[in-house]
């Protein structure tokens, strides 16, 4: 997953263990089926089958992953979209290096959900180069699947934490909601708010965690489809969702929608924390969610 990963089990005992190995063993599972870095991983296979005749048949799970994707990048116009890692060929974040225009405009024609052909199971690249990087929204998934592991072994009360993004298990014994820290952008060391959580996730994106300065601007790894470049216009957007693929995924559209992210942001009627570029705060606080809506 590319950060710190920590469950928490309250009231943790040796019977509780199976569980907890179990989720763990999930996680490293969905890290394994959908890592572009693995030869091995259904995102390899699916890329290197770009531009050939032949669609790619694709397994139950995978397929539901890309029908969540395909009505986010619906609800986004286009703003989230699983082709534009293609992108990273030009944006070398370790490098810190600020590709030309030429370069990017190069890779464009690669990029974009409507060029694929989509009709489950079966899924087609039509362009050599091509690529699907589930980057986005692969972490958030897994969250959610060791979450209801945990729920379903009966554990009480948990937290399952992937790299910030996380879920909350069931209820503290004392009937508190659990306190998270959100991260202050512009500082290491130090939180910008504190969210509380009964139930359901938290996920946060964000322009500081990979990222490189020139001339005073920041330039960040979420890269809009529309353009190729940078989600500008906002430090941290932070969610509060039923599920963290939901919070993660509205919080990544929201980044990329700029000057339009506060109305998506409100028309999701969910909690949710925006620090905008002169690190002001922005706070949608709708009523609590329904239990039920929460425990799903």
């Amino acid at each position: 997953m590319g950060s710190p990963c920590r469950i928490q089990v309250q009231r943790a005992t040796p019977a509780t263990a199976p569980a907890v190995e179990a989720a763990i063993a999930e996680v490293h599972r969905i890290e394994a089926k959908y890592s572009r870095y693995r030869n091995d991983s259904v995102v390899s296979h699916i890329n290197r089958a770009a531009g050939l005749s032949a669609p790619v048949e694709l397994d139950t799970e995978t397929c539901d992953l890309l029908d969540f994707a395909v009505s986010a990048h619906a609800a986004s116009g286009g703003a989230f979209d699983l082709t534009t890692g293609v992108l990273r060929r030009a944006w070398d974040f370790g490098a810190g290096r600020l590709p030309t225009a030429g370069e990017i405009a190069a890779l464009m024609p690669l990029v974009g959900w409507s060029q694929v052909t989509w009709q489950r199971p079966a899924l087609h690249l039509p362009r050599p180069g091509m690529e699907l990087d589930f980057g986005g929204i692969g972490k958030e998934y897994a969250v959610d699947r060791a979450a209801t592991l945990l729920a379903e072994a009966g554990i009480g009360a948990a937290l399952v934490n992937l790299g910030g993004d996380l879920r909350a298990v069931g209820h503290r014994d004392d009937g508190q909601a659990w306190h998270f820290g959100i991260a202050h952008p512009r500082d290491a060391n130090a939180i910008v708010a504190s969210i509380p959580l009964h139930q359901g996730a938290l996920a946060t994106s964000g322009d500081y965690e990979r990222y490189f300065e020139i001339d005073g601007r920041r330039y960040c790894h979420i890269l809009d489809p529309r353009s190729g470049w940078p989600a500008q216009g906002w430090q941290s957007i932070s969610v509060v969702a039923p599920a963290c693929l939901a919070a993660g995924t509205i919080s990544t559209i929201a980044m990329l929608l700029g000057p339009q992210a506060l109305p998506f942001l409100r028309s999701q009627g969910l909690p949710f924390l925006a620090i905008d570029a002169n690190g002001q705060p922005e706070r949608g606080e709708p009523e609590a969610l329904p239990a039920a809506q929460a425990g799903n």
